[in-house]
């Protein structure tokens, strides 16, 4: 029996489809914050162009049991948000808006219940059948404080951000397998 093909946008999982795909991001090199595309290329080392793309990386604070700056695999491809925790974090934080590109997301989406709580191992597959494997929740850190503090001109926000985004920062994954995310 062959299955449905999935529409244009959405996002899905081995249960079905999930939620839809609301855009697409690219972190140049050293920029601190993401650029909205048209498509993305999720390739075997991550998003072709974005600047955590590699198949390693150096450990840091979220790889403790490493010593700091070694060379480890890289887990962390891909990542993606949800809208609706964005606006949640926003109203905790007191702030309009939080957008996907001041958090150098790559996949921003929407109407996915409890993004950030899927279990590391889930897999999130698009339209293209490009599969990104879950590895992490999203861990908030101050570098992404940093972005909303100079946008919002709110020092506080640093420190802030990764205190009242824990379990509402999105997850993290590698691609399983490779394609076209738009």
């Amino acid at each position: 029996m062959q299955a449905a093909p999935i529409p244009e946008r959405t996002l899905g999982t081995a249960r079905g489809c999930i939620g839809r795909v609301a855009s697409v991001f690219l972190a140049y090199r050293r920029e601190s914050t993401a650029r909205e595309v048209r498509e993305v290329d999720l390739t075997w080392v991550g998003v072709r162009g974005d600047r955590h793309a590699s198949a390693q990386r150096a450990a840091d604070a979220r790889t403790p049991w490493h010593p700091k700056g070694c060379q480890i695999a890289n887990t962390r491809h891909v990542s993606i948000v949800s809208l609706e925790e964005c606006a949640e974090l926003a109203a905790s934080l007191g702030l309009p808006t939080i957008t996907p590109d001041l958090l150098s997301a790559n996949i921003a989406c929407t109407a996915v219940a409890g993004l950030s709580s899927l279990s590391p191992s889930s897999r999130l597959q698009f339209p293209s059948g490009a599969t990104i494997y879950v590895t992490d929740p999203n861990e908030p850190c101050r570098k992404a404080g940093r972005a909303l503090a100079k946008a919002y001109n709110r020092s506080d926000l640093e420190l802030a951000f990764p205190r009242i985004a824990c379990g509402r920062r999105g997850v993290v994954g590698i691609v399983e397998r490779q394609g076209w995310s738009t």
